[in-house]
Formats: C-alpha cells, sequence, structure tokens
C-alpha cells in the first residue's frame, strides 16, 4: 500500500515550492522535500558531469574605474570583496595608477583584464603596466581596443575606426597580439579581442581569431588578432527593446538566434556590413568573453527586476560558454549625464538590491574555510545523475561542484509573468540544503534522503546543495 502523501505550497520572494511530504513521517523543524522512496522513479539521462563551482565564480567581473572617475580605492576594496566579484575590466585610460589595481588584488583577490581601451594605442605602455600587473599575480588577460565604432584612432600616423577604414584598428590587434607573444613574461596570458568587431567598414579579418586562408580580407591570411573573442551583448538593446522571457539566456546565444549585439553579429556574420565569419560549431566553441553588459533601471525594469536578471545573466553566460563575463558596472558614473543606474552601487555607494542578491550568490556558491569540512574530498570529481521532466523553454540549469566534493544544482527562470512547475527527479536518494538568493544567504529549507524536488519557478535561480 502507497503511503499517504500530504502537499503544501511555500511562497517566498516569486518562487512558489510544492512540497511532497510522506504523512507517515513526522514532521521536523525542517522543511523536507521528498517523494515516497518505494514509489517508482522514472528513467534518468546518464549522470550529469558537473563543472567546478570555482570558474563559475572566476567568471564573475565588473568594469571599474577602481581609484579615478569619482572612484575610492578602499570602497572598491570593500564592495568587490562582499559581491565576491573576482576580476575586473581595466586598462591605462584614466590613468588608473597599476599600484592601486595591485593594492585591490592583495586586498580582494581580484585579477583584472588590462585593455587599451577607448582609442588607446600605446601598446608598450600597457605591456609595462601588464608586466607589474602579472608580477604580482593580479593579471587575467589583456584586450585590444574599446568599441572603436565610437572612439576612431589614429596609429602610426594612420586614421581608422568609426566611418572610416578599418585597417589601423585591425593593425593595433594584430601588433598587440604579436607583442604579448613575443614576450618571455607575458606570452602565457591570453589577449581578448577588440569590442564591436562587428562594425568594421571593410573586411580587415577582425571577425576571426586567426584569418583563415582565403577570407578576403584586407589583413593577410593567418594574421593572428586574439585568443578570445569579445563582445559587449547588452541583453537591454536598441534591436531587441523591452523585457521578454529568456532576455539573458537569448543574450548570450552563440548562434543567429541572439537577438542582440551578440557574437554572431560580431563573428558569424557581422553587423554592420554583413562580412562572413565563422560557422556552424566554430562558432559554437569559440573561446568568448564579455567585457560589457547591462541594463539600467528605467520603466518596466524596476531595481528588483535588474537584481534578479544579474543573477540570471552570469548564470546563463557561463552555462552557455563565455568564460569570463563584465558587468556594467560596479559603481554608477559621477562624471557622465544620461541615466546613470547600472551599477551594483549607487555613486554614495549605497548598495541596490543587485548587489545584496550578487553577495548572497557568491556567499552560497564559495568555497567553505579550511579546515571546516572534510578536506580529503576536495578536488574529488563527481557526477549526479538527475532528469528534469517537460522542462520549459523558460527554465534552465547548471550543475556545479564545489572542492569539498558538495554538487550545486542551480534551475532558473527568465519569465517577465507567470511561473512555470518543475519537477527535479534524482536517481537516488539526496540530503541537502535549497538556497534562495533573493532571500538570502541562508538555507530556506533542507532535503533528507529524498528523491525529488517540485519547484514552480519565476524569474530567479534557485541553489539546491547536494
Amino acid at each position: 500500500m502507497k503511503p499517504q502523501i500530504k502537499f503544501f505550497t511555500i511562497l517566498c520572494s516569486g518562487m512558489l515550492a510544492v512540497i511532497a511530504l510522506n504523512a507517515a513521517k513526522p514532521l521536523y523543524h525542517h522543511t523536507e522535500i521528498a517523494v515516497p522512496l518505494n514509489q517508482s522513479i522514472t528513467p534518468h539521462r546518464e549522470p550529469v558531469t558537473p563543472r567546478k563551482a570555482t570558474d563559475f565564480l572566476n567568471s564573475i567581473g565588473v568594469n571599474s574605474a577602481v581609484s579615478t572617475r569619482g572612484e575610492s580605492l578602499k570602497k572598491t576594496i570593500e564592495i568587490a570583496k562582499y559581491l565576491g566579484i573576482r576580476w575586473i575590466r581595466s586598462g591605462y585610460e584614466g590613468n588608473v595608477p597599476v599600484a592601486d589595481l595591485i593594492e585591490v588584488y592583495k586586498q580582494a583577490g581580484v585579477r583584472f583584464s588590462y585593455g587599451l581601451l577607448s582609442g588607446g594605442t600605446d601598446i608598450n605602455h600597457l605591456l609595462e603596466g601588464g608586466r607589474q600587473l602579472a608580477d604580482a599575480g593580479a593579471l587575467l588577460a589583456f584586450e585590444g581596443l574599446n568599441e572603436p565604432n565610437n572612439w576612431d584612432i589614429t596609429y602610426n600616423g594612420e586614421k581608422g575606426g568609426k566611418e572610416q577604414s578599418w585597417v589601423a584598428v585591425a593593425k593595433v590587434q594584430r601588433d598587440l597580439y604579436v607583442a604579448v607573444k613575443k614576450d618571455t613574461v607575458l606570452r602565457k596570458y591570453p589577449v581578448w579581442s577588440l569590442s564591436e568587431n562587428g562594425a568594421q567598414t571593410d573586411n580587415t579579418g577582425l571577425q576571426f581569431l586567426e584569418i583563415p586562408k582565403g577570407a578576403g580580407a584586407a589583413m593577410p591570411d593567418g594574421t593572428k588578432y586574439a585568443d578570445y573573442a569579445n563582445c559587449h551583448n547588452y541583453f537591454m538593446h536598441p534591436s531587441h527593446p523591452g523585457l521578454y522571457d529568456n532576455q539573458t539566456w537569448n543574450a548570450a546565444d552563440p548562434g543567429l538566434l541572439c537577438k542582440v549585439d551578440g557574437l554572431y553579429g560580431n563573428y558569424g556574420s557581422t553587423w554592420r556590413a554583413k562580412f562572413k565569419g565563422y560557422e556552424g560549431d566554430a562558432l559554437q566553441n569559440l573561446p568568448r568573453v564579455t567585457t560589457e553588459t547591462g541594463a539600467t533601471i528605467n520603466g518596466d525594469l524596476t531595481e528588483e527586476k535588474q537584481a534578479r536578471m544579474f543573477l540570471n545573466l552570469y548564470l546563463a553566460q557561463f552555462a552557455r560558454g563565455w568564460s569570463y563575463t563584465a558587468l556594467y558596472l560596479l559603481r554608477d558614473r559621477s562624471d557622465e549625464a544620461g541615466n546613470q543606474t547600472f551599477g551594483f552601487y549607487k555613486p554614495d555607494y549605497t548598495p541596490r538590491k543587485s548587489a545584496l542578491y550578487m553577495h548572497n550568490l557568491t556567499s552560497i556558491l564559495a568555497e567553505p574555510a579550511t579546515g571546516t569540512e572534510n578536506v580529503a574530498e576536495v578536488s574529488k570529481p563527481g557526477k549526479l545523475n538527475y532528469s528534469i521532466a517537460k522542462l520549459p523553454e523558460t527554465t534552465h540549469h547548471l550543475l556545479l561542484q564545489k572542492g569539498n566534493g558538495k554538487f550545486a544544482l542551480i534551475v532558473w527562470a527568465e519569465k517577465v509573468k507567470g511561473m512555470d512547475e518543475v519537477k527535479i527527479t534524482f536517481e537516488n536518494a539526496v540530503s541537502g540544503k535549497v538556497y534562495d538568493p533573493t532571500l538570502g544567504a541562508l538555507p530556506v529549507s533542507s532535503v533528507e534522503n529524498s528523491n525529488a524536488v517540485t519547484l514552480t519557478l519565476s524569474d530567479h535561480p534557485m541553489i539546491i546543495e547536494i
């Protein structure tokens, strides 16, 4: 005889969890998420191999002027630590002292991509700063020019960018790559391409990391530009305005279905002149980073909605193959006009909800302090056999594993309105904790010797730690 099952619901900050309890068991102080252990289980697919939680955390970056443009070095260190940020996009633009970047690394463990940024062409200057960062352990990568469609350049007397020829822009990127790879200290660091290469007016081959044979570009076949593609795939974009389902998931799409200024429009078929780039698997598997993305609070995009979308953003980017993602911005600009509500923080360093939710997410996924967990299991690989039946198009999942062996199964939805019910079934009974980063960094419920969890999700992630 099957045991009697009772159902009740928990409604918390946009997430409705439908919980099944075995009435034959006593109700403990925690919430037990379960199906009867003697009930038949739907056949499972192959076990899922997790990705490292540290790799996801290391992907989380921001744009910041660190100690210039009205920003405080002390506050930058403080809020970077609070958010769990692992890298900052920087460069010699704005004359940020390299010593300040190194201090951020020493106190907060934050590394830096170091780039030419807007209009910069002094490669020797860039490499000089890069060597200092590398010596301190603070260098992540080099980056090319920032949006030459908005900031033109003059390089060795040759003008380029904007509406002009982009040959000069291509030469800067080529020479940057050569200079880094010839340097005995710096050659091990990756070079990220320039941003907005989809705007090139003439076919300079910048839609490739290395120009293939027969590309018909103005630069020679075999010219090497970068190790990683670089995009500014803002999920709020004039090409597809407003709020819609799967917004950050779509912005991270590497293919033709991306509705914004994404990978395809810069490396598949350039958005301005339609120069042909990568196709098929070559595009899908292209090493890639995002050095700017985000959205301002405006109209339907409230502070609450922005905060939830920022969580979805980092997850979607990592799940869809972006190695590093930098949100624009850490703190709102105080020296620019317009709607300056991009940041995790206001100009006076008041945190927005996005800062609170990001702190919760990174805290939940962080590795435990040494000595607090079974260190014998650190770095032990594992797999988890689970399935999600009738997965809605707006629901996504990502399996991570911490160094102590614990799994973090992240399930999130991207719906503008409404909710979707999702049932996660495990082949073997599991125990653990359930977290909602919009509520805090502590568990909202427990899982004890259970085979399934049924959630109704709306617009943000939930984490099941197993």
